[in-house]
């Protein structure tokens, strides 16, 4: 079959929404063919896949960042937006694909739904939801009426869809309460085979207490959150805990306050794979949302892929968060690691949890419960590609 992936990203881009797809079309024996807003190039990471053709419309200098936000904004939406359409109709026509992938996300709603709603395209439909475009924080640089507009197009693409998913079990929940529409399956990023054949295997605790290294994937989006818990753990190491905190990521945060290159380190943009390995060599890994619970649509609905990864590496994990988020949900119906739900919690408390040896084969029944109940790639994969063929037919 002729699969087309229309969405914002190209395929190598960095992230944890574009590393989910990737996931996901790992092994698919049909042709693979995308469109998106944004052109190739990053070279991280390889892909396990073929890509027959890549087309692209990107934006440009039009992309409102920092300066004449609301202005470029008016420009994507009336001028960027109509010529992207066109590109993806032509992309349409010249591959003619049996089913397509749309993942509308950020920008690329608004050609999407031109192309897919308003001229009502024929060719089958499979949908996932990533992100509400509400929760982007878009609001401030593009207005809020045309961020609600946004969330009202994409929620059009997903009534229209032959077969749907979404990123986390409460944002499941929520459209189908709103939009009435069930059948969807959870989307994400999940364990392969050998990740659990390793999970399977009994974790080597360590035999004596020379450092404790929490190891953190990704972009900090909660940087006061982070703080706080570069401050707890720095206050740890004043009492003579021996701890490092380990980064691994597009961006470098040397130059916050908080970075201390005593023990911290930088490890750079990783390919997968080499990401896993290196996180398998640390204690714990970290993963911070708000709070304060001032932004519920995202603490509720995002659901971070780090968490996934240090599932699959094995890790205990340190969630931090309003007690309403998704994450830390998910890590109070299994018992993964140590929550963090209050910036007072006591020092002397997590220092005791840190500093046991034998963390990771206290919590590998645990680590493993969820990985198979919720994250077994192969069997999301299955289900995936079960609604392309379905929709072929």
């Amino acid at each position: 079959m002729k699969l087309l992936i229309a969405t914002d990203f190209p395929p190598d881009a960095a992230g944890g929404g574009p590393a989910v797809v990737r996931q996901m079309l790992r092994g698919f024996s049909g042709e693979i063919h995308w469109w998106s807003c944004r052109s190739a190039g990053s070279s991280v990471p390889a892909l396990d896949f073929k890509v027959l053709s890549f087309d692209s419309f990107p934006p440009g200098k039009l992309t409102p960042s920092r300066k004449w936000t609301h202005l470029k904004a008016w420009l994507m939406e009336y001028v960027w937006a109509p010529l992207a359409a066109q590109s993806l109709r032509k992309t349409i026509k010249s591959v003619q694909p049996d089913c397509i992938w749309v993942i509308p996300h950020c920008w690329s709603i608004f050609p999407l739904h031109t192309v897919l709603v308003l001229k009502r395209l024929e060719t089958s439909v499979h949908l996932t939801i990533q992100d509400y475009p509400d929760i982007l924080g878009l609001e401030g640089k593009c207005g809020k009426e045309r961020v609600a507009q946004m969330a009202k197009l994409q929620e059009e693409l997903y009534i229209l869809a032959d077969s749907r998913d979404a990123t986390s079990l409460p944002m499941l929940d929520d459209l189908v309460c709103r939009l009435n529409i069930k059948g969807a399956q959870m989307l994400h990023q999940g364990l392969e085979a050998e990740d659990f054949d390793f999970l399977e295997k009994s974790q080597k605790s360590n035999e004596k207490l020379e450092m404790i290294r929490i190891a953190y994937a990704g972009t900090i989006l909660v940087e006061e959150e982070f703080e706080i818990f570069a401050k707890m753990l720095s206050e740890l190491r004043d009492r003579g805990l021996p701890l490092r905190l380990e980064f691994w990521g597009a961006h470098s945060y040397a130059s916050c306050s908080w970075y201390c290159q005593d023990w911290m380190g930088e490890h750079g943009n990783l390919p997968e794979k080499q990401l896993l390995a290196e996180l398998r060599t640390c204690d714990w890994g970290f993963i911070p949302m708000s709070l304060e619970n001032e932004e519920p649509r995202y603490n509720r609905f995002s659901f971070p892929t780090k968490f996934i990864t240090y599932l699959a590496a094995g890790l205990p994990i340190i969630s931090m968060g309003h007690a309403e988020t998704s994450v830390m949900k998910m890590s109070a119906a299994y018992d993964v690691g140590c929550r963090i739900s209050d910036p007072l919690f006591p020092i002397s408390d997590l220092g005791e949890i840190l500093q046991d040896i034998k963390a990771k084969e206290k919590y590998r029944y645990e680590i493993l419960r969820c990985a198979r109940e919720q994250f077994d790639a192969e069997k999301m994969r299955k289900k995936l590609w079960d609604c392309f063929r379905k929709n072929e037919d």
